[in-house]
This record gives C-alpha cells, sequence and structure tokens, in this order.
C-alpha cells in the first residue's frame, strides 16, 4: 500500500506543475494594465512605471516565472496587489467557505445519487425505476445556476426558511452553518446527483446480473442482504471513479454558486481577481483549487484499492 500510495504522490507532482504554468501563462497573456488598476485614471505615466518598477512588472515574464516558482518551492504564493495581504491569507480565509460548499454539495450528490440509482436497478423496468430515471434526468437537465435562483425565491423570499445569502462558519454556529449552506450546496447538488444515479444504476444491474448474485439467492439470503452484503460493494468502482470527477466540477461550479448566494469562497475571490487583474491571487485560487483536487483523486485511488486489492497489487491497473 505504501508503494502505491508513494507511486500516486509522485505522478500528482506533473499535473500541478502543468497547472500552475498555465494559470502563470494565461494570467500574463489578459490584456490590461494592473497598473492602471492600482493607480487610478489621475496617474500619470511616471506613477505607473514606478509601480510596475514595484511589482516587478517590468521585469522579463520569464524572470518573473523564475521568480514565482522560487517562491512557491518555499510556500509563498505571492503578495495580492490589491487586497494588500499575501495571497496564502487570502485564500486561507475563504477556503473553509468553498471547502464546505463542495464537501456538502458532494455528500447529498452522492448520498441521493446512490439511493436512487440503488432502488432503481433493484426495481428494473418499474415505475420507481422509471420515475428515479425522470428525476435524476431534470436534476442533468436544470443549470445550477437557475435553480438557486429558484431556491431562493421559493425559501428565501416567498416561505423565509433559510437565508438568501451570506455564510456562517460552522466553528461559530453549527445551526447557523447549516442554514447558510443548505440551499447552496443543494442547488450545485442537484445536476451531479443525476451523474451519479444513473452509473450506480447501471453498475448495480450490472452486478446483479451475475451468477454469483443468483448463487446468493439461491441460497436464501434475505434481499437487503444480497445488495448491500454482495452487491454494492462490488458496483463501487464505476461509483468512486464518478465521484472523483464530480468533485472537480464541483469545486468549478461553485464560483457561479458562490456568486449566485453571495458566499464569500475561493471562487469569488478569483473571478473578481481576473477583472481586477489581481494576477497572483489567481495564479494561488487555481494552484490551491488543484491542489485539492488532486488530493481527492488521490483519495479515490486508495478506495480503488480498497474496495479491489488487485489494484494496489498493481494487477488490476
Amino acid at each position: 500500500m505504501l508503494r502505491f500510495l508513494t507511486r500516486r504522490l509522485l505522478s500528482a507532482i506533473p499535473v500541478l506543475f502543468v497547472v500552475s504554468l498555465v494559470a502563470f501563462g494565461l494570467m500574463w497573456l489578459v490584456p490590461g494594465d494592473i497598473a492602471a488598476e492600482i493607480g487610478g485614471t489621475d496617474a500619470t505615466p511616471e506613477d505607473l512605471a514606478a509601480i510596475r518598477e514595484r511589482l516587478g512588472l517590468d521585469k522579463p515574464v520569464w524572470e518573473r516565472a523564475v521568480n514565482w516558482y522560487g517562491a512557491l518551492l518555499q510556500g509563498d504564493l505571492g503578495y495580492s496587489y490589491l487586497l494588500n495581504r499575501s495571497v496564502v491569507d487570502a485564500v486561507i480565509e475563504r477556503l473553509p467557505v468553498t471547502l464546505s460548499l463542495a464537501g456538502l454539495s458532494l455528500a447529498l450528490a452522492t448520498l441521493t445519487g446512490m439511493l436512487l440509482g440503488i432502488l432503481a436497478a433493484v426495481r428494473h423496468n418499474t415505475l420507481l425505476d422509471q420515475g428515479a430515471m425522470i428525476v435524476a434526468l431534470i436534476g442533468l437537465s436544470v443549470p445550477e445556476f437557475w435553480f438557486g435562483i429558484l431556491m431562493i425565491i421559493m425559501f428565501g423570499v416567498w416561505l423565509g426558511w433559510l437565508p438568501t445569502g451570506g455564510f456562517v462558519p460552522l466553528s461559530e454556529d453549527p445551526v447557523g452553518w447549516a442554514r447558510s449552506m443548505v440551499l447552496p450546496a443543494f442547488s450545485l447538488a442537484v445536476s451531479q446527483m443525476g451523474v451519479i444515479a444513473r452509473m450506480t444504476r447501471s453498475a448495480m444491474l450490472d452486478v446483479l446480473g451475475q451468477d454469483y448474485i443468483r448463487t446468493v439467492r439461491a441460497k436464501g439470503l434475505r434481499a437487503r442482504g444480497v445488495v448491500f452484503r454482495h452487491g454494492l460493494p462490488n458496483a463501487m468502482i464505476p461509483i468512486v471513479t464518478v465521484v472523483g470527477v464530480i468533485t472537480g466540477v464541483l469545486l468549478s461550479g461553485a464560483v457561479v454558486i458562490e456568486t449566485v448566494f453571495s458566499l464569500p469562497g475561493v471562487g469569488r475571490l478569483i473571478v473578481g481577481a481576473i477583472q481586477r487583474r489581481d494576477f497572483p491571487v489567481v495564479q494561488g485560487g487555481l494552484l490551491v483549487t488543484a491542489g485539492i483536487f488532486v488530493f481527492v483523486n488521490l483519495l479515490v485511488d486508495v478506495l480503488y484499492a480498497a474496495f479491489d486489492p488487485r489494484v494496489r497489487d498493481g494487477r488490476g491497473g
């Protein structure tokens, strides 16, 4: 297992390097002048030149890249041009919001999607199967931002049950955190719930049709035991794969949902930094987000090895 984890960790390094390289290159190709953003409309050419020199923007791109990677190796993501604070501090401050949103959305999408998929597979070709798949199809078809706005109007404005925006830290008020997160998390999870439901149904139908399942049933094991003790564990590999993939989708979709619900997360931080050309914040935010996605995929690999020993032994890919 140790060799397996070491191999996966080493394979993550090139991924993070490519992400950082793309983020750095794209930001410096964006048109506009950060010096003009900082200096304002009254800045003279001399003022703008002084700002560029102070920020190191007068240096060649390759030299800026070398300096940035040198600082990155020391755990320094740079200093925000406009926030007047380090990028690490700015990202860490907003990271709990994004992690809360993505984590709760992932939990809702996984649990609900798997439940729908299992019910559809067990009641194959019945009204329950068709109804579950219709719900999954509706979830796949509804845009996240539209569903979020609909939730705000229904539960926030009309009924007044839940807040329409803002964030309450979990450490300060667990109930307030849950109230502030339930609408955005459900809005973000609904589309991915459909993906998991369809994959769970397909995987379960494949497993439940195997000969060993027929043998277990012939021995008189109860239906619940057949499904959850023998069927579901053997169907988990494709389900875990999908869950790992949609984690990246949820992290990217968090940008839209954070904007709709006015959540002060990393997604809104990156969007604001792009609009204001605060390049160190964009680069650092993207790198941290990519690191989270890589960590989740490492966790998925560990779950592969747990469900299928052939994976960690090198016999299952």
